[in-house]
């Protein structure tokens, strides 16, 4: 099935395996120009700088597609470079039934996963604390940049955010995704009585949905 924007959490985990969290960042004209319209971005703008960290911020919490770009082109050098290195790493976990095409979920028909694979690779990232902290967040604020004033955001995830109708305090991190190909998706990890589950939910029917 089509993993829309919980392919993130791949993006995310190999940026924190090859990269430092203070490492500057600048954004290319590339990265924010192979954007498609109508999917989610933080309006990155070019040769604006940004810390690894930040930009991990707005890839897990905003869900934001520009950001998983500059991400791929710092580690990888290019987007295909790192799209390559996502394989890789399918392959090392194992996952007979992944494949990759680009950073973030664009829709693609040889972009695909499954529940169980994508529950593999949430086993492996939540034993990253730092992935276990940044997908927790039910929101972030990025600071004023040479491009930006300061910038605020929710979680795209509505079960992580306190005041929301769908709050659930057992949760302690995910990602979400949505294209019309895909429909809703939802990677998430809960703890409650010393047992932590992960929950992967693919092919939701929502209507009057932002593209995550």
């Amino acid at each position: 099935m089509y993993p829309a924007s919980t392919t993130k959490i791949v993006t995310a985990i190999l940026t924190l395996e090859n990269s430092n969290l203070d490492d500057i960042v600048t954004v290319s004209y590339d990265a924010v120009m192979s954007i498609p319209d109508g999917y989610s971005s933080a309006f990155l703008q070019i040769g604006e700088t940004l810390s690894v960290e930040q930009l991990l911020q707005l890839l897990l919490v905003h869900s934001a597609n520009d950001a998983a770009n500059v991400l791929a082109e710092h580690i990888g050098g290019s987007v295909e470079s790192f799209v390559s290195m996502m394989n890789t790493k399918a392959n090392e976990l194992q996952l007979s039934n992944t494949h990759f095409t680009n950073t973030f979920g664009k829709h693609d028909d040889n972009h695909y996963t499954t529940a169980k694979d994508l529950a593999t690779i949430m086993t492996y990232c939540i034993k990253n604390e730092t992935f276990r902290k940044i997908a927790g967040s039910a929101s972030c604020a990025i600071p004023a940049t040479n491009k930006y004033k300061t910038r605020k955001y929710n979680s795209t995830n509505e079960l992580i955010i306190p005041n929301s109708h769908y709050y659930y305090p057992n949760l302690t991190c995910g990602k979400t995704g949505f294209t019309t190909q895909a429909g809703d998706c939802l990677v998430s990890c809960s703890y409650k009585d010393n047992l932590e589950l992960i929950c992967v939910i693919l092919g939701g029917k929502t209507v009057n949905r932002k593209i995550y």
